[in-house]
């Protein structure tokens, strides 16, 4: 039931991250406050398709 999605920085648009997601239960985009190595600050991570 859960798929692997990709978070992708809002600002430099890369990929940093990948995570699981019940598709059933949250239906909407994931986001997450991470670090990301390139903007070399924490930054809002948005699911990617």
């Amino acid at each position: 039931m859960r798929d692997i999605v990709h978070l992708q920085c809002t600002e430099c648009k890369r990929k940093n991250y990948s995570t699981t997601k019940n598709k059933k239960t949250t239906t909407g985009k994931l986001e997450f406050n991470k670090f990301c190595r390139f903007c070399g600050g924490y930054k809002i991570h948005r699911e990617a398709k």
